[in-house]
């Protein structure tokens, strides 16, 4: 039996009432969802395990540091009973204009605004604040901890999960940000969403990788969001025609989900998509300087694969859908005192050649 709380003035308060009190409060800070699980281990910590010893996770060492933490969340904190999970939704639309003078690359939508780890954390300070009125201690995390928060989340009904790994929930689609609150308090936990995937692996074959190798399966190596924002070094040659016009992420598999005809446009106005996001040619990235660069993203998720990251993926893309007229910056670009870039603008210089004549097709 869950016990009943007290406020902050010593007065008495059901489980229920309080539930009820934290969801309208999550609510009201924008939140889509606010569910609860108990705070046990995730439904597949040992699969998780698995996962890391084929070294599906790549370079994401930080997986296998947290893998204990990530099987027991008791191990996050101490003493806690309860997860609260929450939901943002951050679905822009598709009525977004594009520049139509130069090859623009395509940014995962969830970038396309404000970094939602702070937008988000932000909010969940407050909850903290509301929650210790009542006696709680609290760790907070946006996709930051060592949290299986997609288990978490399917567990206290957010969503299920999809083929595709991601989790889905009728309401959003695949469109949302998940964020988790450990807790000391007890609260009583919601039902898990039942799986509506059916037959249907649209994201699976969705996939330019490959990446999806199986229901529920995915090899971190070969996705594109691996590729473009986790690995730090040359991406390997043969994933970079794959990777296309892609230079932050990919939401390819996101978009396949029939689930997303019911996705409605977030009510916020942080994720509102900005003209750095959607609509630069890519030769004008790469005439970005250390400092423009982090001027440009100071408020944006793409500022943590810094400058020599993100135009390593610009190179790559404008190696597959550049023209002879980007050459001239490419050049530029291969004499960065930066090798990553140089290696890269060097490969997408020998791909536009290729593809306009060889030899013939110079810069101006």
């Amino acid at each position: 039996m869950i016990s009943s709380h007290t406020d902050n003035v010593g007065s008495p308060i059901s489980n229920a009432e309080l539930k009820g009190r934290l969801v309208a409060f999550a609510r009201e800070l924008g939140f889509d969802s606010c569910r609860i699980t108990a705070c046990a281990p995730p439904t597949h910590a040992e699969e998780f395990r698995d996962w890391l010893k084929e070294g599906a996770a790549g370079e994401m060492s930080y997986m296998e540091r947290g893998e204990e933490k990530r099987r027991d969340p008791k191990k996050v904190l101490p003493g806690a009973r309860s997860i609260i999970v929450v939901a943002l939704n951050y679905w822009q639309g598709e009525n977004l204009r594009r520049s139509q003078t130069a090859a623009t690359g395509r940014i995962a939508r969830y970038a396309w605004g404000n970094d939602y780890h702070d937008v988000i954390a932000a909010k969940l300070d407050k909850i903290d604040r509301f929650l210790r009125e009542f006696g709680g201690e609290q760790k907070c995390y946006v996709d930051t901890g060592p949290i299986l928060e997609r288990d978490q989340a399917a567990q206290a009904g957010i969503g299920w999960h999809g083929k595709s790994t991601m989790l889905i929930d009728e309401r959003l689609g695949t469109w949302f940000f998940l964020a988790e609150i450990l807790t000391t308090l007890e609260l009583s936990p919601d039902r898990t969403a039942q799986d509506r995937c059916g037959k249907c692996e649209r994201c699976i074959n969705a996939c330019p990788t490959g990446a999806i190798t199986a229901p529920h399966r995915l090899d971190a190596r070969r996705c594109i969001s691996y590729l473009t924002i986790e690995l730090k070094g040359s991406i390997p040659v043969e994933f970079r025609s794959l990777i296309g016009d892609r230079i932050f992420g990919c939401d390819d598999c996101l978009d396949a989900c029939p689930w997303n005809r019911f996705a409605k446009v977030s009510r916020e106005s942080a994720f509102s998509a900005q003209r750095s996001t959607i609509g630069m040619a890519l030769r004008d990235y790469l005439g970005l300087s250390e400092a423009e660069f982090r001027n440009l993203f100071r408020n944006s998720p793409i500022k943590r694969i810094k400058r020599r990251g993100f135009l390593r993926n610009v190179c790559v893309a404008m190696g597959n859908v550049g023209t002879v007229e980007d050459l001239t910056a490419l050049e530029r670009v291969a004499a960065d005192p930066e090798p990553l870039i140089a290696e890269h603008a060097a490969w997408a210089i020998k791909r536009i050649r290729e593809r306009f004549g060889g030899e013939k097709a110079q810069s101006n």
